[in-house]
């Protein structure tokens, strides 16, 4: 029963927390060491530079992130008399900080003749430019999440958590199977079928412990290459206290600004977008919370990290649904937060990085992706499953033309280079893979938006979203690998033609009309309701 929001306080701890930020926590570690090493190694950004900005100004933005997500949690609890409300996870954006690393920065080095600093300048000017697009979206998203079907918004969510998480976690954890396997044996015993371990150990924890055990045996006995000694010696040179400053860097970083919007303005919109299908999964799972309150945080995260020094936007995370099947409530976020920002003052990112072997925490993240590719079919119709496939595709395709892009540069080549005739000729049909992955998660959503429409025959609807879609294909916020329609150069701004998709989503649009007007449907009524007014919501599912 519930109890009077006045009287009730949620528990702000509970045993499940445990489990809950074993896995998040290393989730978020894990993507700390992923991008402490792309500017150490990629980059090449000093010492200070990477553990004297970077890190603590990460250690800052996360825990400040987290902090508001478990009020905003406790709130929820006490409002509705609940306390099975888990807090949204929060951690350093995945995409974001391979985009800014090898878009952003690594072009600035190679056009500078090697000035790093110029480039870290640069990746802090444009994950500013991200907090303000993000920002923007706080207001706009509400408005499109009502007007966006449910199954659509878990649909592309499902894309991103099987491509670019549950792919990704496997091929890692086959690399070193004889430590992934025993490592995911312990998380599927624990978090899926609920078996309580010796003493009462979270199934995290115990992951990583029995990992790291495996990893090390396997170094010491069979002489295994994932570990080295060395690498845990020399981490201790990184230790001290580290905290953040704000400086000025991101205002030198505006200088060239044309470039950065026309990058920071879709993955802006990327993160806004997937900012929105994450408050919906949550909603699926029981707890709604109120996506402009989600937006501002992460929107505000990325312009106060920007000024402390980190080029890596925050953002809310991909999981809810996972961290609380098992047991995760309102600690875990929180506790994350402050056990990485201790890690990231006190320099001893580095000591993790060198002691656990990355096999042993892949397991985890394959478990959440798991979880996040289940939910959209567990809390959608069955119906909808068709739509829920078709807003998977285009995040196959982007995760899938990244592998494809990748493995060309390390042969010293690209697609251009070799030909996209002889990459067809071989099974490898990287144009429409590079049309159809670009801007992936909104594509998704419209893609996904339509088949749900079509599926349930609100024609006039189908055909406002089709155009709306030729729209967003036109200006390039989707299916153009070249980007926006509008682009900065030596001589100034252009315009580039636009990719030709744009005129089939009109076409889509036209055959729809053509069967709507066949059935009396598609009236100047019907299209005037389409668009002043939003869907039926989906009834609440039971929390998965």
């Amino acid at each position: 029963m519930q109890q009077p929001s006045s009287a009730y306080k949620p528990r702000l701890w509970v045993p499940g927390d445990w489990n809950a930020f074993f896995g998040l926590g290393t989730n978020v570690l894990l993507n700390v060491l992923v991008l402490s090493s792309l500017v150490l190694f990629v980059i090449k950004l000093p010492n200070d530079i990477v553990f004297g900005r970077i890190l603590p100004a990460l250690g800052i933005a996360l825990p400040i992130g987290n902090l508001y997500y478990a009020y905003l949690a406790y709130r929820l609890g006490r409002k509705e008399g609940r306390d099975d409300v888990a807090a949204m996870p929060y951690g350093p954006s995945v995409p974001h900080y391979f985009f800014v690393t090898f878009v952003i920065m690594l072009p600035v080095v190679i056009k500078t003749n090697g000035d790093v600093m110029k480039a870290w300048e640069a990746g802090l000017a444009w994950a500013f430019f991200i907090g303000i697009v993000v920002l923007i979206g706080a207001f706009i998203g509400p408005t499109i999440r009502r007007y966006t079907p449910r199954a659509a918004m878990l649909g592309t969510l499902a894309g991103i958590s099987v491509a670019f998480i549950s792919m990704s976690a496997a091929f890692e954890m086959w690399n070193a199977a004889w430590i992934a396997l025993a490592t995911f044996a312990i998380v599927l015993l624990s978090w899926t079928a609920g078996v309580r371990l010796p003493f009462g150990i979270p199934g995290g924890l115990a992951a990583i412990i029995v990992g790291t055990i495996i990893g090390w045996l396997s170094y010491f006995v069979f002489g295994w290459h994932g570990l080295d000694p060395k690498a845990v010696g020399d981490s201790f040179a990184q230790f001290g206290i580290h905290l953040p400053r704000p400086g000025t860097e991101v205002l030198s970083g505006l200088s060239d600004v044309a470039p950065l919007l026309a990058t920071a303005i879709p993955l802006g919109v990327y993160n806004f977008t997937e900012g929105m299908n994450n408050v919906e999964s949550a909603s699926a799972a029981g707890d709604n919370y109120n996506l402009r309150h989600i937006l501002l945080a992460d929107g505000i995260g990325a312009v106060v990290g920007s000024f402390l020094g980190s080029p890596f936007p925050p953002a809310v995370y991909i999981g809810h649904p996972g961290w609380k099947a098992v047991g995760g409530r309102i600690g875990y976020s929180l506790a994350t937060g402050v056990v990485i920002a201790l890690i990231c003052f006190f320099g001893v990112t580095g000591l993790f990085l060198a002691v656990i072997p990355r096999a042993a925490l892949f397991p985890i993240l394959l478990f959440i992706g798991l979880v996040i590719g289940s939910q959209a079919f567990q809390t959608s119709k069955a119906k909808y499953a068709p739509a829920i496939v078709l807003a998977l595709i285009p995040n196959i395709a982007q995760w899938a033309g990244t592998l494809v892009d990748n493995a060309l540069v390390s042969a010293g080549t690209n697609a251009g280079k070799v030909g996209l005739d002889v990459l067809a000729w071989n099974g490898v049909l990287y144009s429409g893979m590079s049309i159809l992955g670009s801007g992936a998660v909104l594509e998704g959503l419209v893609l996904g938006d339509i088949a749900v429409i079509v599926i349930d025959k609100p024609y006039s609807r189908a055909i406002v979203y089709s155009v709306i879609a030729s729209a967003l294909a036109f200006v390039g916020l989707i299916n153009n690998p070249a980007g926006l329609i509008f682009q900065s150069g030596a001589n100034g701004w252009t315009i580039v033609a636009p990719n030709e998709v744009w005129i089939g989503y009109v076409l889509g649009a036209a055959v729809i009309w053509a069967v709507a007007y066949r059935e009396g449907h598609a009236t100047a009524a019907e299209m005037r309701a389409a668009l002043t007014t939003p869907p039926e919501p989906e009834p609440a599912a039971a929390p998965v």
